[in-house]
């Protein structure tokens, strides 16, 4: 009876046919492993590997700030197998220069975000996603989506509740003192009467960030990681199959990388704040391993001119200064050149044109000629110089414009460094009318770049549609909760709206380098990185020279393309032109 339950149990899974199917094919082959070839036949016929562990864990990123890892184990040919994990960048939406207070109650807050995201991932998420298929990105997308939606409601419903609770004890209603209407000597009264003067739209609110958003994000990606290693392809092209529904792309293209040379601060002692970020873009016709030679030539040239010049921080400079002079002795040089968290140098200006002219020297000194070797990007942060008392931006110390006035000098800027080919947030998000208006004006120069004037991920899509125009393109970052389905979807929207898309890596990053594979397979234009020190940072450009050499191998690698945008040349009357950013949408 064993016998034959044996036997009808092999042939309902058709193990004698395929026995023999495998014996056959393999004999005239007559592998030196026969048993590891047997191994390999056989696999594809056993089930497709499913989830059946996730593993969330509190861990630090590059700057030793809490954030989440996510480890993903498969149920591979009935055994429990650790597939891969990831690390999320960690983002901070504080300004360099926020209070004290500020940053400390940024600290509590992501600190606790962390923690409620570890736990999501080791609970609910762990039993939600257990027995699904690692390659079904789109279900694994959908159920985490309804998940946040979920914790969306519940966090709007205790809100609710705190705020009935309050009406119900209402505080002790104080009179306010009434006000003593001054008067002139003739004994009449006179109103003061308040007159605002070329009023500038508010601040809008910053994109409220439910704790525990993290696992999200990283379950999606930590997902997406897991299908292509169980797939046996790269990340890279794994992400462009998904965007491409499962169409194999012929040829892909890198991202053009945005090296960042120096970080301004804003609150040094040095007069320049327009600037924050100077940012190097190679050609597009020299491959990625010629570009970033190319930068790090002009990198140590830089580094020994702001040196020579004594503008190069050291932890000792200014402690050794006062000693060398008072002893007659000429103080020894930095011994330590100050990295900043983005992975470059850090310094400061008194006006812009002392740091381009410094650029040009740099560049001429090694033979090279900005705008045609190199070009620069400047990333301005407009968010974090508007004086509100004053309703204009301070771009130098003491010195303020208005949004109008902004235009105008970056007009002025262009037509005088024409090599500058990106500004990334030159205006505040709420300066809509002058968005269109430097657009207008630049965007056949210079790309004209929404990072943080660009709303957050979930805010960018509505219904199949995305409502930026203004700008040339938007910087985006996984962080949080988005998904790599939004991903796809939005960029698959701004390759039709032809806005050029950054992936950017955030302030908190990690040796994670799942970042520049994303980059890669949605077909981003440019990739954001920083600078050429830090290992978080550096990961991630060898993780761009490894893809490069193995697109190049493979025939399928093409040469990049950066087009301007000609917003004047348009035909879209000025009155239908869609706003510069989304309008709020809740969740």
């Amino acid at each position: 009876r064993l016998r034959r339950e044996a036997a009808e149990y092999y042939q309902g899974h058709r193990v004698p046919e395929r026995m023999e199917e495998a014996l056959n094919t393999l004999f005239p082959l007559r592998p030196g492993d026969l048993y590891g070839e047997l191994a390999n036949y056989f696999s594809k016929f056993s089930k497709a590997p499913v989830i059946c562990k996730l593993v969330g864990r509190k861990v630090l990123d590059g700057v030793g700030q809490p954030t989440l890892e996510v480890e993903i184990y498969c149920k591979v040919k009935n055994y429990e197998t650790r597939i891969c994990s990831i690390i999320m960048a960690s983002h901070s939406q504080i300004p360099e220069n926020a209070l004290p207070e500020a940053i400390e109650a940024d600290e509590k807050e992501r600190n606790d975000s962390v923690h409620t995201a570890v736990e999501w991932v080791n609970e609910s998420l762990n039993t939600m996603l257990r027995d699904l298929e690692s390659t079904d990105q789109c279900q694994a997308d959908k159920m985490l989506g309804e998940y946040f939606a979920n914790k969306v409601e519940e966090k709007k419903e205790i809100q609710k509740r705190e705020e009935e609770a309050a009406k119900v004890t209402p505080a002790p209603a104080s009179c306010p003192p009434t006000p003593i209407p001054k008067q002139k000597k003739g004994g009449k009264t006179v109103k003061k009467v308040l007159v605002e003067e070329n009023p500038i739209p508010p601040a809008e609110p910053g994109e409220p960030v439910l704790c525990g958003s993290l696992a999200i994000g990283g379950a999606s990606l930590a997902i997406a990681k897991a299908g292509a290693t169980i797939s046996h392809i790269p990340l890279y092209l794994y992400i462009a199959l998904l965007k491409h529904d499962q169409d194999s792309p012929k040829e892909m293209t890198l991202p053009l990388p945005m090296v960042t040379l120096l970080n301004c601060e804003k609150n040094s002692p040095t007069k320049l704040k327009l600037v924050k970020e100077v940012m190097l873009i190679p050609p597009a016709e020299l491959s990625l391993k010629q570009g970033i030679e190319r930068i790090r030539d002009i990198q140590k040239e830089m580094t020994r001119l702001l040196e020579s010049s004594g503008k190069m921080p050291g932890p000792q400079a200014d402690s050794k200064k006062g000693k060398a002079q008072s002893s007659g002795k000429k103080a020894p040089p930095p011994p330590l050149k100050r990295i900043s968290h983005l992975g470059c140098l850090t310094t400061g200006y008194d006006n812009l044109e002392q740091l381009l002219l410094l650029m040009q020297t740099a560049c001429k000194n090694i033979g090279l000629e900005l705008g045609t070797d190199m070009s620069l990007a400047i990333n301005c942060a407009a968010h974090e110089l508007m004086d509100y008392d004053k309703g204009k931006y301070e771009i130098l110390t003491g010195t303020f414009k208005s949004p109008d006035e902004m235009v105008a000098m970056y007009v002025e800027m262009i037509k005088n460094f024409p090599f500058i080919i990106a500004l990334i947030d030159p205006l505040r998000k709420e300066d809509r009318e002058q968005w269109s208006r430097i657009c207008c004006a630049l965007g056949s120069k210079c790309y004209l770049i929404a990072e943080d004037a660009a709303t957050h991920i979930s805010k960018l899509k509505t219904d199949q549609n995305i409502n930026i125009a203004m700008c040339s393109g938007v910087v985006l970052k996984y962080i949080n909760q988005t998904k790599v389905s939004d991903l796809i979807e939005l960029t698959g929207i701004l390759d039709g709206q032809r806005h050029i898309t950054i992936l950017g890596s955030p302030d908190g990053e990690s040796l994670d380098e799942s970042l520049v594979d994303l980059a890669v397979g949605l077909g981003a234009r440019l990739l954001k990185l920083g600078g050429l020190s830090r290992g978080e940072r550096v990961a991630k450009y060898n993780r761009l020279l490894a893809i490069e050499e193995e697109l190049a191998a493979n025939g399928t690698l093409r040469e990049p393309k950066l087009e301007f945008i000609d917003f004047a040349g348009e035909s879209q009357p000025e009155e239908q032109l869609p706003d510069v950013l989304p309008a709020p949408e809740h969740d």
